[in-house]
């Protein structure tokens, strides 16, 4: 591989610190000389998506047109790289105090995502397992522990599922997302379409104070930065960005 890499960056939408990820994201980006990287808040991006051979995102309920959604199907699998962080898979209808539908918004993006996000229970710790320890993108990764978004996704397989955590319970708030049923639930893991894949990292919450001021909150009165200060995130994501950028798994022996 020589010359130039492209690459796009969407990082939007709403009830995140975007400001926070993006700046984060761009950081270690900046440690591969060789990209040029696009950035947006939304799906308008359809012009440098043409040319560009790497997509990562890190949105919330920023959901792409139909126009949109075709593109990015035909981005991967006419062979792209699509690194697709946290809120990704969402499409969120607030519908009052603290009720939340998530409507079949995504269309069957969804099935190249992966999963749909339908719910998670209150922001709080849970355990990520390592699922497939041999693989260049965990490997040598003990289990951590993270505060943040547990999401509880419609599953789309066939699914290459790298960590997972568990969840029995309900999802408050979301009129979806209750589950009875104790199994895996993917944190990272890859779904090829075509001739291109989709890399999916479900962690990176992360809000300032006034992420919330459309959903009448004013002050949250603290930051949260959850995932973002645990080392085994900060790896994942670093050998993610690695993937997306080179084509190749990283060597964490090397």
């Amino acid at each position: 591989m020589s010359g130039r890499i492209e690459a796009v960056l969407v990082c939007g939408g709403s009830w995140h610190d975007f400001d926070y990820a993006r700046v984060h994201l761009l950081t270690e980006l900046a440690a591969h000389p060789r990209v040029r990287t696009r950035v947006y808040q939304d799906y308008d991006c359809l012009a440098a998506l043409s040319e560009a051979e790497v997509l990562i995102t890190y949105t919330c309920n920023a959901v792409p047109s139909a126009e949109q959604r075709r593109a990015l199907t035909a981005f991967v699998t006419g062979g792209g790289r699509w690194l697709a962080l946290h809120g990704t898979n969402s499409a969120i209808e607030p519908l009052g105090a603290d009720r939340f539908a998530t409507p079949r918004r995504l269309g069957e993006l969804a099935r190249v995502l992966g999963s749909r996000f339908l719910g998670h229970p209150p922001i709080g710790p849970y355990r990520v397992e390592i699922t497939e320890p041999d693989h260049p993108l965990v490997r040598g990764l003990a289990p951590f522990e993270v505060t943040d978004e547990l999401y509880i996704s419609e599953l789309h397989p066939p699914l290459h599922v790298l960590a997972h955590t568990r969840y029995v319970g309900d999802a408050p708030g979301f009129e979806q997302g209750r589950t009875t049923v104790d199994e895996p639930r993917p944190v990272l893991y890859l779904k090829e379409s075509g001739a291109g894949t989709v890399c999916y990292l479900t962690l990176g919450h992360c809000r300032g104070r006034f992420d919330l001021q459309d959903l009448g909150v004013d002050d949250l009165g603290f930051v949260d930065r959850g995932s973002w200060e645990v080392n085994g995130y900060r790896t994942i994501l670093r050998r993610c960005l690695d993937w997306a950028v080179t084509a190749e798994f990283p060597d964490p022996d090397g």
